[in-house]
This record gives C-alpha cells, sequence and structure tokens, in this order.
C-alpha cells in the first residue's frame, strides 16, 4: 500500500523519490528506492556532527576547545584555495567573525540548526573527511560518501560529490537513536541540537503539533532531503528518511516530504475498533 502510494507520487511528479524507515518499537524496516545514490546535500552534516562528537570523547580535544573562523579552505583535487559565498550559506553571521575564534560546540549547532556551510567546512577540516567516511563505514553506511567540505566547485566538476542513499541516512538516524554511535549521554546531545533545527517543513512539516523531532534537511538545485528520528508520544521513536531529486520548486519539495511523513505517522497510529 505504501509503495504504491510512493510510486504514484513519483510519477505524478516525474520525480525520483526515496524513503527508508525503521521502527525502534517493532525493528520493522522498510525502504521504497532507497539505495538509489544521490547528492547528500547538507544531510552529510550529521556525520560529520557524530565524527566531531566521537573524537572529543576519544580526547582528541574538547567540545569547549575553539576553532580560527576563516573562509579560505582546499579542493581536494589539486590544494588549489577557494572561499564560501556568504548569500549561499544558510546562516551568515559566522562570516561576521572571520579571524576570531568559536567554541567547536558552538561551530556544530551551527552547521546542524542553521546549515552553515562555513561551520561544515571548518568542523571538516578538523576532523578530516577520511574519518568520517571510516566511522560511516563502521557503523553500517556502506555506500554514503562524505568526501569534502562544501562549495569546492573544482571537486564538483570532476563529480568529486558527498552523496547518500536512503537508506545509509536510515543507519545513521538509527545509530544516534539507538545511542550506539558514541555514548549515550553524547548520542543525547546531537539529538537535541537536531531537536533544535531551523527548518521544519519537511518531515515535521506533516506530523500533528508537539511531536518532538530531530532532523536534518538538505537542499540543492532540484534536490530536497530530509533525515529524522520521530518521537511519537507513547510509543518508542522511528527513523524516517525521506529523499527526492527532479522537484524543481523547494516548496512542493518540501510538501510532498511533509505528505509522506503525515502518512507514515498515521499509518503507526493504532486502529480504532469501530
Amino acid at each position: 500500500m505504501l509503495s504504491k502510494y510512493l510510486k504514484g507520487l513519483s510519477d505524478s511528479l516525474h520525480a525520483e523519490i526515496s524513503v527508508s524507515f525503521y521502527d525502534l518499537q517493532t525493528g520493522q524496516a522498510y525502504g521504497f528506492a532507497d539505495r538509489k545514490m544521490m547528492h547528500a546535500a547538507s544531510t552529510m552534516k550529521v556525520p560529520v556532527m557524530i565524527e566531531v562528537f566521537r573524537q572529543a570523547e576519544a580526547g582528541r580535544f574538547s567540545l569547549h576547545d575553539s576553532l580560527l573562523v576563516k573562509n579560505q579552505f582546499r579542493s581536494i583535487v589539486d590544494g588549489s584555495p577557494f572561499s564560501l559565498d556568504p548569500a549561499e550559506d544558510g546562516e551568515q553571521s559566522l562570516y561576521q567573525v572571520i579571524g576570531q575564534k568559536r567554541p567547536i560546540r558552538e561551530l556544530v549547532e551551527q552547521m546542524i540548526t542553521w546549515s552553515s556551510n562555513l561551520a561544515t567546512n571548518l568542523l571538516i577540516e578538523w576532523v578530516g573527511a577520511k574519518n568520517v567516511m571510516a566511522t560511516l563505514r563502521e557503523i553500517g553506511a556502506k555506500d554514503m560518501q562524505v568526501l569534502r567540505g562544501v562549495e569546492d566547485l573544482k571537486a564538483y566538476r570532476q563529480g568529486l560529490n558527498n552523496r547518500t542513499n536512503a537508506h545509509d541516512l536510515m543507519v545513521v538516524m538509527r545509530a544516534l537513536a539507538q545511542k550506539t554511535v558514541a555514548s549515550p549521554a553524547a548520542c543525547k546531545q546531537m539529538i537535541d541540537i537536531l531537536k533544535h533545527q531551523h527548518w521544519r517543513t519537511k518531515i515535521p512539516g506533516g506530523l500533528p503539533p508537539g511531536v518532538a523531532v530531530a532532523n536534518k534537511t538538505g537542499s540543492i538545485t532540484a534536490i530536497d532531503h530530509d533525515c529524522a528520528i520521530v518521537f511519537p508520544p507513547q510509543r518508542k521513536p522511528y527513523v524516517l528518511v525521506v529523499l527526492t531529486r527532479g522537484i524543481a520548486d523547494h516548496d512542493q519539495a518540501a510538501a510532498t516530504i511533509a505528505a509522506i511523513s503525515h502518512k507514515i505517522y498515521a499509518m503507526l497510529q493504532p486502529q480504532k475498533s469501530s
């Protein structure tokens, strides 16, 4: 029934839709085109956050330590310098403090809650994309690629992009929800950061008021994603990932993801006997 609904939605929009779902209460898993690889957009910021917390727990640094805010990075192609365009960033206040230091924990929060590209690049440079990838493989996300920071145009032109499928993002969010990717205390902190996400029109947009959601969106041209841990009242949470490609209008894409979220939430509600 759900697969028929999703196929109909995909066909009517002439777009690609991928869904991955995992219910922590029942262990039920579901996938629809969930191994199809797409550009990860800003969903890749979740594994970056995880790697930051893991390295902090390993003692490499403290989340209270500070990093120098700068806007010059090196392409993974040839090491040539590039900078970010503030107009293309979801968070711009960080550009006002270039040359100053900011706590790592604050940078993580800006990367997740406001999707700061500048914070993302600072943190990827700090923890290393290869280490992010190693953690992904360790937790069972076998295909997701976090190769680089944001706006490395030379890498983009060579096809060296951050990519994922819905299944791997589900694995990442499930590891957070089950508190296995780091200590339970660290996982709780990361979930709390995700719960303060500013962009709430996608998976949260299809849910009743008051339902807690820890989510991270992603959006570039004709790409709109959301990955979430949903906390319905009086039951264990579930993980939902929806990836879309080919919907030109971002508002329409958000409404589509919200509709899928609404449908799945409704399906999980106890059936009332007549």
